[in-house]
This record gives structure tokens, C-alpha cells and sequence, in this order.
């Protein structure tokens, strides 16, 4: 019975073989792991996030690499592969498997969530196309400082009004005291 079983087992082998070499039965199977958070202080003009994968079954040709945005209230595709707005964001491969989306000139309307995507085109597995979990990029600091200037604002307009009612009154109290 087991001789059956290891004879079974190696006929799978072989017809799982001949099915994947000629094409029928595509294994590639992409993971896509990203960090969950970034920040960037108000002083960082660039930042870069990175994206790692790993691929198993999948061709030798390299896979398209797709970065994509999730603003407040709209999708937005940066890079599909070939960035759209190329002076604000940029691809960079430091290894095989390990890619970055570089955001220059980086302003607190570049805070979202940013998801990395790896896709074998030529692969007709599901698993061959996949995203990563997003990256949340938050730039802090500068809603801090107009937050800052709008206390210090407020703070003044009240500190003045309060001035303003303490010589009216000083003025009033010597007025009717001098007649």
C-alpha cells in the first residue's frame, strides 16, 4: 500500500510538471509587505517608501512595479508603471526585491495612504498580480505650527480686547470722577 502511495505521489509530481511546463497549471504566487506607518517631520522634502516582495513559480522576466495613492476622498494612480507626475515621484530599485516610491517636494496634501503593487503580466495565476497592505505617510509638524500661530493669534485678540476694556474703563472711572 505505501509503494501505491509513493507511486501515486510521484504521478502527480510528473503530471503537475507537465502541466506547468506547458502552461496549464501557472503556480506564481506574489507577497507584497509594506510598512504600515511613515512619518516625516516639516523640515523632509523627500521622503521614500519602501515595498519588498517575494515570488515563487513566477517567470524570470521582472514584474511591473505599480504605485498607487488613497487621498481623503479619491484614488489617484502614481506610478502604472511609468510615473505619471515624474518630478514629484520616482521608482527606485535597491534590489531584486526591494523597491521605494521617492516623493519630492513633500507637503502636508502628500499625507495618505500609499500601496505598492507587483505584477507577472505574463503569468495567468491569480496570486501573480498582488498588493501590499499601504503605507500610512503622515508630514507632522507644520499642522502643528498653523496650529500654534492660530492660538497665538487668538491669544492676542482676546489679551487686546481685555486691554481695550481695562482703559475704557480706567478712562471712564477718572472722566466721571474729574466732574
Amino acid at each position: 500500500m505505501a509503494s501505491f502511495n509513493n507511486l501515486k505521489n510521484v504521478l502527480m509530481l510528473a503530471i503537475d510538471w507537465i502541466l506547468y511546463s506547458a502552461g496549464a497549471a501557472d503556480t506564481c504566487q506574489v507577497k507584497v509587505t509594506q510598512p504600515r506607518f511613515q512619518e516625516a517631520d516639516s523640515s523632509m522634502q523627500t521622503v521614500f517608501l519602501s515595498c519588498a516582495f517575494s515570488a515563487s513559480g513566477c517567470s524570470l522576466f521582472p514584474p511591473q512595479v505599480l504605485w498607487f495613492r488613497f487621498l481623503t476622498n479619491k484614488h489617484e494612480d502614481l506610478c502604472i508603471p511609468e510615473c505619471k507626475k515624474q518630478q514629484k515621484f520616482k521608482v527606485h530599485f535597491f534590489s531584486e526585491k526591494n523597491i521605494s516610491l521617492q516623493i519630492n517636494d513633500l507637503t502636508v496634501d502628500d499625507n495618505a495612504v500609499y500601496i505598492c503593487g507587483i505584477s507577472f503580466s505574463n503569468s495567468s495565476s491569480p496570486r501573480a498580480k498582488q498588493t501590499g497592505d499601504g503605507t500610512v505617510l503622515t508630514k507632522t509638524g507644520e499642522e502643528m505650527q498653523h496650529g500654534n500661530g492660530k492660538l497665538v493669534f487668538i491669544f492676542l485678540i482676546i489679551a487686546s480686547s481685555l486691554m481695550f476694556l481695562y482703559s475704557t474703563t480706567v478712562f471712564t472711572f477718572f472722566a466721571v470722577y474729574k466732574v
